[in-house]
């Protein structure tokens, strides 16, 4: 397709969705998709919906309404939300829910925050407010907001509903799609957590227009990681349009939007990585096989970004994995140097970085491969591109050798410095 993208994205003629919660799935199991997002049916017979749609707190949609089902709910959010939706949101919770029966809290974001007491409190305040096991939790927020809240609805009262409302690209795309849930514990990363579907999760692209370039940067992070891995054609179109999201006024022509509007391109970029995940997800829900090609970019980045003492946001973490993760693969010989430039130069062309000199040492990225060998069962499960759209795994510790790492960090320090036109 040379980057083009195709013409249909919407729903095919055999499925369809009758209301909130309400599926239908031709195929026993799988990901169907639909004009208003995606519904996945596991092997084991576990199902959730992830709905796209424009408005999402506005009281005259009553998707969020429908499942809320005049329930109590405990809403938590983030105080970036909190300033931009704030009123919106106690306002759709006014019209949508019984009087009296939703409260509202602005919870502490940021890494260092993402803890069991984090979650504590969650608990703390649902029980504060009544909150029975027939209520739900409310997540209006990122990845921080969802994976604690998401946990601390794991086990209160061993389990109750949550909702998510992903307001950012990392969020809608990533933790929006998936059933994990964590915190990070024992200077590990989400060392503690649940798998946990949620009763729904809602995604508004509006949502992203308010974020900043730094989050959105992220968010394309993980778009690239699906795209390395699983889709030529979406890695194209994201090296023609490096600033998806972004919306430049104007800009020299190879980020130019000529061919489609901005709300197109964005909106096959998010439907196409949104898909991806949840297909890649699907077979192995509940991570049984812990060789996951989604990892790509998730060996490395947990020491680089608390060694780093999260200095590095999550998906710039992620970039500077995947950067070193395709040298090790033109190193090792399962990759050609052009696909290696090209996960590269893509990296750096969207703005995230590539190399982090604090914690891109022989010794930290050592330690780094020891302690994702030693969590996926003795085995390293590293997942590095054979092309783009393709991949595979490294197994063992021993078919890295010293000398290859150490080559691979010289190179990723070198693109680093470089700059391109």
């Amino acid at each position: 397709m040379s980057g083009q993208i195709p013409d249909r994205v919407g729903p095919s003629p055999t499925e369809g969705r009758d209301g909130p919660g309400d599926v239908v799935l031709r195929a026993p199991t799988g990901v169907s998709e639909d004009a208003g997002g995606f519904a996945l049916r596991a092997p084991d017979g576990v199902r959730y919906r992830v709905d796209l749609s424009s408005g999402v707190l506005d009281p005259g949609n009553a998707l969020l309404g429908g499942y809320l089902e005049d329930r109590r709910v405990v809403a938590f959010v983030s105080p970036a939300v909190d300033r931009l939706y704030g009123e919106r949101l106690r306002a759709y919770l006014d019209a949508h829910t019984p009087p009296g029966q939703w409260t509202l809290h602005v919870m502490a974001t940021g890494e260092h925050r993402k803890t069991l007491a984090a979650v504590e409190h969650v608990c703390a305040l649902a029980k504060a407010d009544g909150l029975d096991r027939r209520g739900l939790m409310l997540a209006v927020g990122g990845g921080i907001v969802a994976d604690v809240v998401g946990f601390a609805a794991s086990i209160y009262a061993r389990g109750i509903r949550y909702i998510k409302v992903n307001t950012t690209l990392v969020g809608q795309v990533d933790v929006g799609v998936g059933v994990k849930t964590g915190v990070n514990a024992l200077g590990t990363k989400n060392m503690f957590g649940a798998y946990h579907p949620a009763h729904a999760s809602l995604n508004d692209p509006a949502f992203l227009a308010t974020l900043p370039h730094r989050e959105i940067r992220c968010g394309l992070a993980e778009i690239v990681k699906m795209a390395v891995i699983l889709d030529e054609d979406l890695f194209r179109v994201l090296e023609r349009h490096p600033d998806a999201f972004r919306r430049p006024a104007a800009g020299p022509a190879e980020h130019s939007y000529a061919e489609h509007s901005p709300a197109e391109l964005e909106r096959y970029i998010l439907r196409t990585s949104m898909r991806l995940m949840m297909e890649e997800l699907c077979p192995n829900l509940y991570e049984r096989d812990l060789a996951r090609l989604v990892d790509f970019g998730h060996t490395f980045s947990p020491l680089i970004e608390t060694a780093g003492g999260h200095r590095l946001e999550h998906g710039e973490a992620v970039a500077v994995d995947m950067a070193l993760s395709a040298h090790l693969a033109r190193l090792l010989g399962l990759a050609d140097e052009e696909t290696c430039h090209r996960v590269v130069r893509l990296l750096r062309r969207i703005g995230l970085p590539v190399f982090d000199p604090v914690t891109c040492t022989p010794e930290l990225m050592t330690r780094a491969l020891c302690a994702s060998w030693q969590r996926r069962g003795r085995k390293l499960h590293l997942v590095v591109p054979t092309g783009i759209g393709k991949a595979a795994f490294v197994e063992e510790l021993a078919d890295i050798p010293g000398n290859v790492l150490e080559d691979a960090l010289k190179a990723l320090a070198a693109d680093g410095e470089r700059r391109d036109g």
